[in-house]
């Protein structure tokens, strides 16, 4: 019989943790929806600066044009071709897409306007080109 009653009380001052796992995995998916991830072109470019330059909020798509032409995208290198198609792509991810064009001051302007164009292609309107505040 002394067995007996040991083995109830100890049952019942075990602690129930399932609880508290629901309660941990419901806030582990809100910190991870509500995350902002910091976009980047995945290069590094030597901007031109402009007196007029306003600051923007924030861009969904970061295009990077460097002084030798290369165009970078998500930290990869994309052919001037593969644009629209790349573009595409990430505005099915956002529907309020908008794209921020970083060229370097070195780099040729017709490149610049053909990667507008593409952006255009795949139906964004919203088009910016980062310059340094001077």
């Amino acid at each position: 019989m002394r067995r007996f009653s040991q083995k109830s009380n100890k049952e019942e001052t075990e602690i129930n943790l399932t609880p508290m796992l629901d309660v941990v995995f419901i806030m582990l998916i809100f910190f991870i929806v509500t995350t902002s991830f910091v976009k980047e072109a995945g290069i590094e470019v030597n901007r031109p600066s402009a007196k007029t330059s306003q600051q923007k909020a924030e861009a969904n798509i970061l295009i990077a044009i460097k002084n030798n032409d290369e165009i970078w995208i998500d930290k990869r290198m994309v052919d001037i071709r593969a644009i629209r198609s790349n573009i595409e792509r990430l505005k099915a991810s956002n529907t309020q897409s908008s794209v921020v064009v970083q060229s370097d001051k070195d780099a040729r302007t017709g490149v610049l306007v053909k990667v507008m164009d593409q952006v255009r292609l795949a139906g964004i309107t919203n088009i910016s080109i980062s310059t340094l505040k001077n």
